[in-house]
Order: structure tokens, then sequence, then C-alpha cells
């Protein structure tokens, strides 16, 4: 600093025009000192400019020549191979059985169940009726033990009406709804004395007509009861239906339409209740036990179980 302020201190005349000081910022600075200050901030300004410029570039993409093949999208293999992999994951559902398997299965059937009946108990049509009508989501076990003292009660429609919803309820509380079913058992039974002199009609729009009454319901009375060859898809039945191939369909209507037409007349009245005890006992839901099927060669289920499931711990005999 002594130097520069000596320099300072001189003639004007004596110093060179070299040696004159510049003002750089707020410091006197040497011209020498002034170039290489103002190289190094250029330098870098440019080297930042060049950075910022990189990051900033778009890559370069080379356009193919004519002639070359266009490169394939990514995008739509992994979109293909996605599709792919999830129709693999869905399961298949088996093709319909040719009528001639039908037959085969339906009576391989009724060899194995010769005399197939219902299992909830009755003794006439009306007591038939009023059972189907409490079996909705509930088990024939549970609704066997709540008419056992109902109908010991109330086995007529007028006795029905008699003994009211209150004392309806009284029987069945143990089975699922029974507020509902209550109500449309004491109603359907009013209805049966007033329209039908008390009995149950066999028709089917007269029946579907009465509280609580439906399709499958009206269906089962008719097949049960008065003989006809109709038949009553339950969940065990539209289950069978559709996963053995018997008789393919998206609603239970759709099934029953199928298994109408394609079961054999002579058989048709039976298949019901053969279809359902096959349902319930054999081809679960959960579990088919496959093993001891007795149709499980004409069925086109593709995961069939090969064995008996092993007992789990304490169910083991001693």
């Amino acid at each position: 600093m002594g130097t520069l302020l000596s320099r300072l201190a001189r003639p004007p005349g004596s110093l060179g025009q070299a040696s004159i000081p510049r003002l750089i910022g707020a410091h006197l600075v040497e011209p020498r000192a002034a170039r290489e200050h103002a190289f190094d901030m250029s330098e870098k300004s440019s080297s930042t400019d060049l950075r910022h410029r990189a990051r900033s570039a778009k890559p370069l993409v080379s356009k193919p020549l004519a002639g070359d093949p266009m490169p394939a999208r990514p995008t739509a293999a992994k979109s293909k191979s996605a599709k792919s992999n999830s129709a693999k994951s869905k399961p298949t559902k088996p093709r319909a059985m040719n009528l001639t398997d039908v037959r085969a299965f339906i009576q391989a059937l009724a060899v194995a169940n010769p005399r197939p009946t219902t299992e909830l108990h009755y003794v006439d049509p009306f007591t038939l009726l009023v059972a189907v009508v409490l079996s909705a989501q509930a088990t024939d076990i549970s609704v066997n033990r709540a008419t056992e003292t109902l109908f010991q009660e109330a086995a007529t429609p007028a006795a029905m009406m008699a003994l009211g919803v209150d004392g309806v309820a009284r029987h069945i509380r143990s089975i699922g709804l029974w507020q509902g079913k209550a109500r449309n058992v004491v109603e359907l039974s009013r209805q049966l004395v007033e329209h039908h002199d008390g009995q149950v009609p066999r028709n089917r729009a007269a029946l579907e007509a009465l509280p609580g009454v439906g399709r499958k319901t009206a269906n089962v009375v008719l097949n049960v009861a008065f003989g006809e060859s109709t038949m009553a898809v339950d969940t065990h039945i539209f289950r069978i239906g559709n996963r053995t191939g018997l008789a393919p369909g998206p609603t239970p209507r759709a099934v029953e339409d199928a298994l109408v037409r394609r079961i054999p007349a002579e058989l048709l009245r039976d298949a019901h209740n053969w279809l359902i005890l096959h349902g319930r006992y054999v081809c679960k839901a959960r579990q088919p036990e496959c093993w001891r099927c007795a149709v499980a060669q004409w069925c086109r289920y593709a995961d069939k179980t090969e064995s008996a499931p092993s007992p789990r711990r304490g169910e083991q005999e001693s």
C-alpha cells in the first residue's frame, strides 16, 4: 500500500500511461492486476454460462435415415405386457357341457340319490310355502327348528292369521330377518283366505303376488308340492351351473333357463333337488370335495381337489 501511495505522490508527467492505477469496484488496482482480475471474472462468467446452457439444453435425438426401421416404443410394449399378464391372472370360465354330458351328469346324480327330497319339514302346500318363505337367508336346519313349534300352533292360513305377527315372531326369532318374515307369513295367510279360499294356488303369477314370495320360492312350491318340472335356482344351483359348465349364466334367471333347456325333460323335476343337495354337501363354495364327487368326470371345473385336506390339529382321531 505504501508503494502505491508513493507512486501517487509523483508528478503526473513522471508516470507512464501503463502505470496509472484504475478504480475497480471499491479498490484501487494496478493495471496488470486489473487485467488479471477482469480475465478471472470473464472466465467465471463464461464457465457459469456454459454450465447453465448445458443444463437447459435439450438432448440431441438423431433422426432415423430413410429406410431405417423405426425404434419400438417401450411404453407400448410395457402396456401390452401388462395386459397379457392381467389376462393370464383372470380365471378362465369353464366351457359349457355338450348335451350328452349333461344327461350323463344328471343320471349319475340320480344313481347316487334315487329319491331326492327337500330337507324342509312340511305337511302340505301351505306349510311348505311358509317354510320356504322363512328359509330366505337362513339354513334349512334353523327353519325346521322354528317351524316345529310354529306349525303345532298354526298349520293353516286361518290359524296363522289368528296367531298374528307377534305370535309368529315368538316362534321364529332364531332365524334371520324374522320381523319382516313374520309380517309376510301373516299377510300371505290373510290373502290366501280372502282370495284363494285358504288354498295355495297352483299358478306362478298368483304365487308371486303373495308377500315374501318371489320366483325362486314359487318354483320350489310348484316343484315340490305340485310336481311340476320347475327349477328354483338358489346359490348352490347357481354355483354348480357356472362351475361345472352344466348351464353357465350371469344371473340366476339365465342359469334357470339354461337348465330347463338343457336337462332332459324326464329328469328335470328331480334335478332341482339333486343339484341343491349336491351343491350343499359335495360341490361346496369354498372347497368342493371333488375327490368323492359322482359327476367329476363330466365336470369342466379346472381346479379340482384331488384329495381330502389333512385334518387340523385336534381333529385327528385319538
